[in-house]
């Protein structure tokens, strides 16, 4: 795990740091808040300063969206812009708004958002544009208010960086802020920033529907690997085990590539970062790809060969258990 330390030392004459004032990038759908936002929201608030909420959408969503938001815990300003134009968060039309939050005598020192597929394209696009350091998927954050610096933990990273800092955080990584019985915050409306000739059209958002927890937060999780040999087999072995125990399915990427399951179940480097209480991989042999997306689980059942398990998950797995098919059932026991 490497450090990387970011300091905001505008000039050298500096007598005091500046304070920290993050502003967090608050996604959500259909209403309701992402809580990968509120993780988010929580790594903000441990810099020690304000922090400002940012809600941007269509002005069907938007209100609803702010009665929410304006109750969460650590928020101590809401900002919300309303536009048709952000109905579908493109970068193209949402990175003018946040530029023009971020311009010249702007108060923010850091931007926050979750690690999301709309953050990664938005952030680094804003941070290209002004010229500031990007942080993407840090773990955890130290903020030294003597010396204005942030010391930000994340897999890989070097190097120092100067002014305003952009950074992502891993969900799983920080605890989701609590709403509901805190103060409410001060609510600005923006004006929003029209962008004529957007290059990118969207044609349309296509999600995967089940009725079993979202992979990304989930509590349990049952994930199966190539050893289940095809789609069949994947889905009777492990769809009838999480419906008991009311878990998501995940499937490692060697799974996926051999179509056993759909890309948005996957676990690793590549796919989706996982913490939950437990995980269950079924038949995978535990490369580093995939412990990169499920090692901070706190509970790790593998269910392999135990060379396999003892090669790969060895320094994340206490006990081995020995598997031995049962001769009057079609399931495996644990002896």
């Amino acid at each position: 795990m490497l450090r990387a330390q970011i300091s905001r030392a505008l000039a050298r004459s500096y007598a005091t740091a500046t304070s920290p004032h993050a502003l967090v990038f608050l996604e959500h759908r259909q209403g309701d808040l992402e809580s990968a936002s509120l993780s988010a929201l929580t790594a903000a608030s441990q810099l020690g300063g304000q922090v400002t909420g940012l809600v941007v959408g269509s002005p069907e969503e938007v209100p609803s969206v702010v009665e929410k938001a304006k109750r969460l815990n650590g928020l101590t300003t809401l900002l919300h812009c309303a536009s048709p134009q952000y109905s579908t968060l493109l970068p193209e039309t949402v990175s003018p708004l946040l530029e023009k939050l971020l311009s010249e005598n702007s108060p923010f020192t850091h931007v926050v958002s979750a690690h999301s597929s709309s953050a990664k394209s938005i952030l680094p696009r804003v941070a290209a544009k002004l010229d500031v350091p990007a942080v993407s998927d840090i773990t955890s954050l130290e903020h030294d208010a003597a010396s204005g610096s942030t010391t930000f933990t994340r897999p890989i990273y070097a190097g120092n960086a100067i002014s305003t800092v952009l950074f992502t955080v891993r969900s799983t990584a920080f605890e989701a802020a609590a709403g509901g019985d805190a103060a409410e915050s001060e609510v600005k409306a923006l004006d929003s920033v029209e962008v004529s000739d957007v290059p990118t059209e969207h044609l349309g958002t296509t999600l995967t529907k089940s009725d079993r927890p979202d992979l990304g937060v989930a509590s349990r999780v049952i994930s199966g690997g190539r050893a289940l040999k095809n789609a069949e087999t994947f889905q009777s072995t492990l769809y009838p085990l999480a419906d008991v125990l009311g878990a998501a399915v995940g499937a490692s990427r060697a799974a996926v590539d051999a179509g056993y399951a759909d890309n948005s179940l996957q676990v690793g480097q590549t796919g989706k970062v996982v913490a939950p209480e437990l995980y269950m991989a079924l038949g995978i042999s535990g490369a580093i790809q995939h412990l990169a997306g499920m090692k901070d689980s706190k509970l790790i059942v593998a269910v392999n060969k135990v060379n396999a398990c003892a090669q790969h998950y060895q320094p994340l797995i206490i006990r081995f258990f020995r598997i031995q098919t049962h001769p009057s059932s079609k399931w495996q026991t644990l002896a």
